[in-house]
């Protein structure tokens, strides 16, 4: 069985495809661009026919009519490519159909072009590169090096012609940004530029430009950095276009770009080579506009409510604030190890202590612990401390602050998160733990407070496994929670009043010391915020600290270690204060949709490549 799809253009400039099997026609597309009929033609012959392709692409302008026959070979695929003479042009192998058909139509409208030309796009990266180069090379000996340009002179962004077009038709503009398509029609071309705001089509023709700046035109590639100067204007098919009347060839692209069918895919080098995913990826461009956008709202809300923004050291001689394991480095002049911070909490409450009742950080945290798609050794934070307020003060900001952030970024308190819809217009639903470990699981641990026997006993009936050294009442508790509630908390919702075991800087409620006034705000199952009533009773905090340094010496390397100072600090006296940390990296994904914390993280921690 032959398969064979043939591409027409048509005299208005579109594509389309009819698909035929062993020669009968068997099915016909609606008309698509280029692309989109290359690709709908590649998957329909693979669909029909996974031996061999025949392809016709008829060109109205050039009349070349080149064909060329894509077959299996083995592993690989051989494609081969006739003149309109019948002679071959081009051979070479590929991994697969759409590999190879790409390849020729890289070639375009010029099958009849010089070897040097067709060969190109079959070299490899090198090579090309190197091609690159020597056209580099020559701009240079001509004295006109690129690299030597300090300053462009953009007038508008492709968004600002489009959404102004009625005022700039038939005026001059000048645009700058990367040539990201070709479209080869002798001597006239239409190249797509792209800038910080979009794509914009650019016209270009000999008799407009001259004949030698033609000449230098044609050899830009992909990928090239460049400045076109000309009137604003529709095409025929009513696409707001430049016409160009100067260019300026403004960097050299020495690397080609991924190839367009299939752009950058590959997860792996989406995160090693960001630069390259922003070009090829519009959308992850916009990520990272939204990230700067809902860190700048945050800001905005705080500093509004009188809140002051401070920094507070990364490098520390105790890794405090949080049950985290911590990177460890050392300082050669004072000959001394350090830690990353894993947590702002304790420098920022000693601030409350000096007189700075409303305080926040956003910065880096750095926790030597796993990775996976909601966790990143190194991330970013906002913990905030208001004097005179408790967890529930908490809870009105966190919330407030969120719905903010999304009116900034969504334009809406109803967003979707991996397919759910979430409600962040409704009031947050607020329970507690034990509450939420009675619905979910059917067990009422107010019926046994402070009960280790009974609580270890229920744990072991539930099949929960007991940490060594974690078998108080309180422990058992937090394990419930995390086994049969989580997963289930799908709308925004508080959890508070967590066991004072898990709990180690949080103050403990009046009516029952068991427990603490702490929240943490689940939304899909996971942990987006954390937050309470700040201990600031310096003789229960330092009983506490050594309770951790217990579970420390029995090897939770996690567990926190005993801040001397910080006991001093409380010792002078700490007003009633409220704590709220808030995962920026996490808050983003919800806000954007991305299913991994790399797909917010510009320069995720990667393995390096040879390791």
């Amino acid at each position: 069985m032959a398969g064979k799809f043939e591409i027409t253009k048509a005299g208005d400039g579109t594509f389309s495809f009819e698909l035929f099997i062993d020669d009968n026609a068997v099915g016909k597309s609606p008309v698509f661009d280029k692309e989109d009929a290359c690709k709908r033609g590649v998957k329909a012959v693979k669909k029909n026919s996974r031996m061999k392709v025949q392809n016709t692409l008829a060109n109205d302008e050039e009349k070349t009519n080149p064909k060329y026959l894509v077959e299996a070979d083995g592993d690989k695929v051989k494609y081969t490519l006739f003149l309109q003479t019948g002679a071959v042009a081009l051979e070479g192998s590929a991994d697969n159909e759409a590999e190879a058909l790409d390849i020729i139509e890289k070639i375009g409208n010029n099958a009849n072009a010089a070897p040097m030309a067709m060969a190109e796009v079959v070299l490899s990266e090198n090579e090309q590169k190197q091609i690159r180069i020597e056209k580099l090379k020559a701009l240079q000996a001509s004295g006109r090096d690129p690299f030597e340009i300090t300053l462009a002179s953009q007038t508008h962004h492709s968004d600002e012609i489009k959404a102004s077009y009625d005022e700039l038709e038939g005026k001059d503009v000048i645009i700058a940004g990367r040539i990201m398509t070709w479209r080869d029609m002798g001597k006239a071309n239409f190249i797509d530029i792209q800038d910080r705001n979009g794509r914009i089509q650019a016209y270009v023709r000999m008799n407009d430009i001259g004949e030698d700046a033609f000449k230098e035109f044609k050899t830009w590639d992909l990928g090239d950095i460049v400045e076109i100067k000309g009137f604003v204007f529709k095409t025929k098919t009513g696409e707001i276009s430049v016409h160009a009347k100067e260019i300026r060839l403004l960097s050299k692209s020495l690397l080609p770009l991924p190839e367009k069918f299939h752009g950058l895919t590959d997860t792996d080098t989406r995160y090693r080579k960001r630069y390259l995913d922003m070009i090829m990826n519009p959308d992850v461009k916009e990520t990272f506009i939204k990230r700067s956008k809902i860190i700048t709202s945050i800001r905005n809300y705080l500093d509004n409510l009188g809140f002051i923004e401070v920094e507070t050291p990364i490098l520390n001689t105790i890794a405090g604030g949080a049950a985290a394991r911590p990177f460890i480095t050392h300082h050669n002049t004072l000959d001394m190890d350090m830690y990353l911070r894993i947590a702002t909490e304790l420098y920022l409450k000693r601030l409350i202590v000096g007189g700075m009742e409303r305080v926040y950080e956003i910065g880096r945290n750095f926790r030597n612990e796993g990775m996976d798609v909601r966790h990143n050794p190194e991330f970013t934070c906002i913990e905030l401390y208001q004097a005179f307020t408790d967890y529930h003060g908490m809870m009105d900001i966190a919330e407030a602050l969120i719905r903010n952030a999304a009116n900034e970024v969504c334009d809406s308190l109803h967003i979707t998160f991996n397919g759910t819809a979430i409600d962040l217009e409704s009031p947050f639903r607020r329970l507690t733990m034990i509450d939420a470990v009675k619905e979910y699981s059917g067990v009422d641990f107010k019926e046994f407070m402070s009960d280790n026997e009974k609580a270890i006993a229920i744990a072991k009936e539930k099949g929960i496994e007991i940490e060594n050294g974690k078998a108080t009442w309180g422990d058992i508790l937090n394990s419930f929670f995390e086994e049969f509630v989580e997963e289930n908390l799908t709308q925004p919702t508080f959890i508070m009043d967590y066991p004072v075991e898990v709990s180690p800087l949080t103050k403990r409620k009046p009516d029952c010391p068991v427990l603490t006034e702490r929240f943490e705000l689940f939304i899909m199952g996971g942990e987006y915020g954390n937050a309470y009533s700040e201990l600031n009773d310096p003789i229960d905090q330092m009983s506490r600290f050594e309770a951790q340094m217990k579970l420390r010496e029995a090897g939770d390397d996690e567990a926190n270690m005993i801040d001397h100072d910080f006991v001093t600090a409380l010792e002078y006296g700490m007003p009633p204060t409220g704590g709220l940390g808030i995962g920026i990296d996490r808050l983003v994904m919800l806000l954007t949709d991305s299913y991994s914390i790399r797909d917010v993280l510009l320069f995720p921690t990667m393995k390096p490549i040879n390791e």
